[in-house]
């Protein structure tokens, strides 16, 4: 209470500031502020009277500011780390609040669930969505498994398409920039008849690298992604809608191997001839190997019938698969002292059925949801110095069911309560083989002359995992313009079995590990002020983290031992501001703020540099990763009016985030607090029609650390001290023209 107190005090301090921004507007009378209309809980609302933390971006915002990919959120929403996982060019990461999951491994789940229009992306691997075709990003934070399930224990992200509506329209639009970025994107709209409507997007994302791999001469950090989406919509009467979309992603960009931080040594601790530390950030002296091939492709199917005035009644039935061949290069050298390549595959069904029920004092939406996927893959440990290769194979199949309700009753025109709860039962089978062989690569990537050696793991295992996750919360009306919300809701992840597990080192590791929950208590107000000027979105939250799944690996001699241990406790407390104020007719400004305070109560976990290993409390040596105490953003949009000639914006920005952890175990590797900024002009025909932008991305050429693999000397000399780090992108500017037709 002591902790929720604080955070409430402090953002009572930030509402004290509304009266500062009110006297820094012009004496001009200025428009409103846009009201934005969100599906955060399954149903179409103004943002203002959702009970939920949630941040809602456009689309048009998004193409205005240059946005690449969904990565750009992270800049703009408090308390959210939005990344490219280590080692990938199209694999996501996601924590919010301190919640997520970093190993993107198969048959791991993350802790932020990814929605494409309302269907669920299980597989982080192609998951990095570029910015097309879309009509705006929601993101809402804290549990909300109540809705969308067990796998949204810190929050979710909804990448949300418009339907096809009004005239028909050919859109095509250009983009070159810097390290000869070449893109382009084709899309097609059109109602066939009263009934029928067609939509059709292609587009290719093709750019040099930021650096170079000085081994082999192949770029590094490039990009080379195509995308495709068709879409069939089919509306037979007043009452019925039908939506078919498909949808696939290409990525062919080179690996990434990343940049070594510290010199390679070797088992003597003498350096290693050409493993210094690299002058450019984003050069690389990889020997691995530069092939890379990710594929995602999807298809659903949606139907809505609206039965009457006050229920709908809609179907979401969705297939999605997918590939990954790739290769890492742990230590960056051309010898192979510490290499993984690796490939995986997956393919899920889900089907969702939503009663939607809209009465004059009641709403609620009651729902059953069914999932089928397996993930599998296997990847290659090779260690140089040992001529040792670990060889890894796998696979996870996962049966879910749940049931779901949330009601709404209007107790007053002012008072509002929600009750709502989700049962979900979870059922896993892993498979784990594990072997050494002699030689550099194993039988499962080409290397029929390897001498087989001690099988570490070869094992079949299943359980079951069951949950019930409720939400409550009471929203008030102010005033139209001001409204107020408590609540308090759980969430879970889901438990299984580690695909590295090593039954020799940790034999408890074939017993899987089990959910993680997290209790979160919110309350929060939203609002309009100044005649509708300034629109103000605050929360408060503080929240209980139970068996916190940690994944560890730990070098012991010429093996690694794989952990992913519930570890124990901790608690998270912090605030969220974010707003809008039209300052001027011409001038708005977008600002967000995040602070979150998140501590380790308990972390108890197997210590194997012990003899005999013990298990003992960490928790005052470790840290939460991927989760700076202090975000925040600030921008401005400068709209001159040019008559017959269109108009033309200015639009800059800047984003910082305090320090943080790569891993629970504070490293080299830790990012210092680093700010970016962003500025575009862009010129808009008086018809729309046209659009020409300019965009600069880290005007400042900021040098910051987006994740890394820490295996140091200390850890284990055959590894070569591979302390290794992955960077976001450089300074880059770009010329994008759009035209419609």
């Amino acid at each position: 209470m002591k902790a929720l107190m604080k955070a409430a005090l402090f953002a009572g301090a930030a509402w004290s500031a509304v009266p500062a921004l009110a006297y820094a507007q012009t004496a001009e009378e200025p428009g409103v502020v846009e009201e934005l209309v969100v599906t955060a809980r399954r149903r179409e609302e103004t943002l203002k009277d959702v009970p939920v933390a949630v941040s809602a971006i456009s689309g048009e915002r998004l193409a205005a500011t240059g946005a690449v990919d969904i990565t750009t959120l992270q800049q703009s929403t408090p308390n959210t780390t939005v990344q490219v996982a280590r080692g990938s060019n199209s694999t996501l990461i996601s924590f919010i609040r301190g919640v997520g999951q970093q190993d993107p491994l198969w048959g791991f789940e993350p802790g932020v669930g990814l929605y494409i229009d309302d269907v669920y992306i299980a597989r982080p691997q192609g998951a990095v969505l570029d910015i097309f075709d879309i009509e705006r990003v929601e993101v809402l934070r804290g549990p909300q498994g109540t809705l969308y399930g067990r796998n949204t224990i810190g929050g979710a992200i909804k990448y949300v398409t418009a339907k096809i509506e009004g005239e028909p329209e050919l859109k095509l639009k250009g983009q070159v920039g810097s390290y000869d970025q070449r893109d382009v994107v084709a899309s097609a709209k059109a109602p066939l008849n009263d009934m029928v409507g067609v939509g059709l997007t292609w587009a290719s994302f093709n750019r040099d690298g930021f650096g170079k791999n000085l081994t082999t001469g192949a770029e590094h950090y490039n990009k080379d992604v195509s995308a495709a989406r068709a879409t069939l919509e089919f509306t037979p009467t007043d009452n019925l809608f039908f939506r078919l979309a498909g949808d696939v992603v290409t990525d062919r960009s080179n690996p990434r191997h990343g940049h070594r931080e510290v010199p390679a040594l070797n088992v003597l601790g003498q350096p290693i001839p050409g493993g210094e530390v690299l002058d450019d950030e984003y050069d690389t002296k990889a020997g691995s190997g530069d092939h890379n091939r990710v594929e995602a492709r999807g298809v659903s199917f949606l139907g809505e019938w609206n039965v009457s005035d006050t229920l709908t009644f809609k179907s979401i039935s969705a297939y999605r698969a997918g590939e990954t061949e790739g290769t890492i290069d742990f230590d960056t050298l051309p010898a192979a002292l510490l290499d993984i390549p690796a490939r995986y595959n997956d393919h899920q069904f889900t089907q969702e059925l939503q009663l939607l029920y809209t009465g004059e004092r009641v709403q609620g939406v009651f729902g059953l949801y069914y999932l089928n996927a397996t993930a599998a893959g296997a990847f290659d440990t090779v260690v140089g110095q040992a001529n040792l290769t670990i060889a890894t194979a796998g696979h996870v199949d996962t049966e879910s069911y749940s049931a779901f309700a949330d009601v709404s009753y209007d107790v007053t025109d002012q008072l509002s309560v929600s009750v709502g709860g989700r049962y979900t039962r979870d059922e896993k089978t892993g498979q784990v083989y594990r072997q050494n062989f002699t030689g550099l690569k194993s039988p499962l990537f080409g290397n029929a002359t390897a001498v087989p050696g001690l099988v570490r793991s070869n094992f079949t295992n299943s359980d079951t995992y069951e949950k019930f996750t409720p939400r409550v919360s009471a929203r008030y009306e102010f005033n139209p313009d001001l409204t107020g919300y408590v609540s308090y809701s759980q969430g879970f992840k889901s438990g299984g079995f580690d695909m590295r597990a090593d039954a020799i080192l940790t034999p408890t590791s074939v017993d899987g590990y089990q959910p993680e929950k997290v209790e979160s208590y919110e309350g929060g107000l939203k609002g309009y002020f100044f005649d509708r000027r300034l629109t103000l979105n605050s929360a408060v939250f503080y929240a209980k983290y139970k068996d916190q799944q940690v994944t560890l690996q730990t070098p012991v001699g010429a093996s690694i031992a794989s952990q992913v241990l519930n570890v124990g406790k901790s608690h998270m407390y912090g605030v969220e501001l974010e707003g809008v104020a039209k300052l001027a007719d011409a001038l708005t400004a977008n600002f967000s703020l995040g602070y979150i305070k998140a501590e380790f109560d308990e972390y108890r976990a197997l210590d194997l540099t012990a003899t005999p290993p013990v298990v003992r409390d960490f928790a005052d040596s470790r840290v939460f990763q991927n989760t700076p105490k202090w975000n925040g953003s600030v921008g401005f949009t400068y709209t001159h009016d040019l008559g017959d000639h269109g108009s033309i914006a200015f639009i800059p920005s800047a984003s910082y985030r305090s320090s943080f952890h790569m891993f629970e175990v504070p490293s080299i590797l830790d990012q210092d607090g680093y700010w970016l900024a962003d500025a575009s002009v862009v010129w808009t025909s008086a018809d729309d029609k046209y659009r020409v932008g300019l965009h600069g991305k880290n005007l400042t050429d900021e040098r910051y650390r987006v994740g890394g693999y820490n295996f140091p000397q200390s850890a284990g000399v055959l590894f070569g001290n591979s302390v290794t780090a992955y960077y976001g992108p450089p300074r880059t500017v770009t010329l994008s023209l759009e035209a419609k037709f």
